[in-house]
Formats: C-alpha cells, sequence, structure tokens
C-alpha cells in the first residue's frame, strides 16, 4: 500500500533514492522495482532488520535487481549518516509526527538531497487525526511512548518545508478507506485489535490492498480528499545555481 504517488517524484533508473523512516520498506521496495539506487534508514531496530530480511528474500527470488539495492541501515532522521547532496529523491512517510525536532530533521533531508531533487513527506491528515486525538488519549504522545506529538494542518507542513529550503510543487490526501478504520479502533481502545468490528475492518483493509477491485479503488479516490489518513506534500531543492543567487 503506497502512500506516495511515484509519478509525481520524477524517479528515473539509476537515481540515488532514500526512504527515510522506512517502516517495513514500503515505499523503498517500490523504488528498487522501478530501477532506483535504494537506501532506507530507520530508527527501530527490529523495523531495520525486517526490512534487509525482505530486501534478501526480493533479490533471491529474482524480483530486484541487485544494483538497485545500496543498503539498510539504522539511523537518526535529525543527524542523517550522509554527506550533502547524495540522493536524487527522498521520501519520509508518516515520520515528522513522531520527532521532537521537526525541522532538524527536515533540515538534514535538504542538506543531503541534491540540488534539483525531489522531496515527498507524508504526515496524517488534520481532521481525521483530530478525530483519533478526540477519541483516545491512548493513540498518541505523551499518553503512548513513541506516539504522534503533533497534529499538522496543510499550511504547517508546507510552511516548515519551504522554510528548510525546498519549493513547494504539488499535494493530495490518500487512503480514505482507512480513517474510518482507525476511528473505529481509537473508539473501543487503539490496543483492541481484537474487537469483532475493528477485526473485520481490518480484514476488509486487507482484502482491499491485495486485490484491489475497481470498486474499492473508485470508493477511496472520491473518500481521500475529504477524509484521507494521510495528506502528502511533493517539494524540490532549488538548483544550485538559484541556491547561488539567492545567497
Amino acid at each position: 500500500m503506497l502512500t506516495i504517488r511515484f509519478d509525481l517524484l520524477n524517479l528515473k533508473t539509476g537515481d540515488t533514492f532514500l526512504d527515510a523512516g522506512t517502516g517495513y520498506g514500503r515505499h523503498a521496495f517500490e523504488a528498487a522495482r522501478r530501477g532506483a539506487r535504494v537506501v532506507a534508514l530507520d530508527y527501530a531496530e527490529h523495523e531495520v532488520a525486517i526490512t534487509r530480511a525482505t530486501f534478501a528474500a526480493m533479490y533471491e527470488a529474482g524480483e530486484l535487481d541487485p544494483q538497485s539495492f545500496t543498503g539498510v541501515v539504522r539511523g537518526d532522521a535529525t543527524c542523517l549518516p550522509f554527506n550533502d547532496a547524495t540522493f536524487d529523491c527522498i521520501v519520509t512517510s508518516e515520520v515528522l509526527e513522531h520527532i521532537d525536532d521537526d525541522m532538524s530533521a527536515l533540515r538534514e533531508i535538504v542538506r543531503v538531497l541534491r540540488p534539483g531533487g525531489t522531496l515527498a513527506a507524508t504526515v496524517p491528515s488534520w481532521f481525521p487525526e483530530k478525530i483519533n486525538w478526540a477519541l483516545s488519549d491512548e493513540y498518541h504522545a505523551p499518553f503512548v511512548k513513541g506516539g504522534h506529538l503533533r497534529i499538522y494542518r496543510s499550511s504547517e507542513l508546507r510552511s516548515k518545508i519551504t522554510t528548510a529550503g525546498l519549493v513547494f510543487r504539488d499535494s493530495h490526501k490518500a487512503h480514505g478507506l482507512h480513517s474510518p478504520y482507525w476511528w473505529l479502533r481509537c473508539a473501543v481502545g487503539p490496543q483492541r485489535e481484537d474487537n469483532k468490528a475493528v477485526s473485520l475492518y481490518k480484514k476488509f483493509l486487507e482484502w482491499d490492498i491485495v486485490t484491489a477491485p475497481p470498486i474499492t479503488r473508485a470508493l477511496d479516490r472520491a473518500l481521500s480528499p475529504l477524509i484521507g489518513k494521510s495528506y502528502v506534500v511533493y517539494a524540490t531543492k532549488p538548483p544550485l545555481q538559484l541556491v547561488e543567487t539567492r545567497s
């Protein structure tokens, strides 16, 4: 299940791609399938291990070209272990809301992004997220360790990205079918996956992800602008000559 629209990334075969906060690697795997040279980074050790193992299995199965993989590393988004201007494209999906100093993370992302390169950043959408917070304290920090620290308005995320040095290009919302699932989970308790209604909705979402029938894809597209779970921003780092002129 992808949150990013890869057709908006300008990603080309051989481009260097960083998935910053990769989780279990969904965007990293897709970038590798498209021929990018991929680095996946996450702070959580167990997610790094699982993503690394999945990449290995995909290569062994012949699903990926070995040239498309650079590595899976454990690291901190506020102090990235890469040289300046290393990557042609960076994705950070559902990460910034977990980071206390989100501007430090964005400045680091801009630092390692090459001039002319593209960033795609996603965070939980404001309206669905407000409902989650209202329904359950167990859903967010400080009540849960590692939970969401803030709720972004779309204008706030765009402003922070441009303040960090990028040029806003496009945006959209995604996963319209997923917001009601999280409202339901928060209503019964985020840890109550054994709840019958939660379990049935989860099975429906898993079926939808695997089969992607036209009717649910159309419904998701219709709902996403209204109640999409994620808000996605695409931005570009100004070309070097433009940066030098401004300075």
